[in-house]
């Protein structure tokens, strides 16, 4: 079986939707040093598709820390759960900002999982949110 490409009409609604935002730890797509790309929520490998309910933006930091993940485990809780998804969940309900909204904090036990299997504090971005900052492009204004 031959693996069906993305066709372009929906990679760029899937851009669209995301304002250029990568879905996980929204850093803006215009900054970044490498294109985002349009993965797959659950993975083709894991019975996923090509559906647009099943197609995220995400910038390469978290898409290679995701690759083929599901689920994560979470320390406060002691269990696994279920990584973010885009599509179905509500991104305030699982993370907030620190005070100095350079920092994502996970408000239930999916939302901590995340932020610690996708790195989404990781060094590259938390430097690139202190510059936006400075240029009052941070946090996005859809989050």
């Amino acid at each position: 079986m031959t693996k069906q490409r993305i066709s372009a009409k929906l990679r760029r609604l899937v851009r669209q939707r995301a304002q250029g935002y990568c879905e996980y730890c929204l850093c803006p797509e215009a900054c970044a040093t490498q294109s985002h790309s349009v993965e797959h929520i659950l993975p083709l490998s894991r019975g996923g598709t090509n559906d647009e309910d099943n197609l995220a933006l995400s910038c390469q930091g978290c898409n290679g820390s995701k690759y083929n993940k599901t689920q994560a485990f979470d320390s406060l809780s002691g269990r696994m759960v279920p990584l973010f998804h885009p599509r179905k969940h509500d991104w305030h309900r699982h993370f907030a900002w620190s005070t100095d909204c350079l920092r994502l904090a996970g408000l239930t036990p999916t939302g901590r999982a995340t932020i610690e299997e996708l790195n989404l504090n990781r060094d590259g971005v938390i430097r690139l949110r202190r510059l936006l900052l400075l240029n009052r492009d941070h946090p996005p204004p859809h989050h």
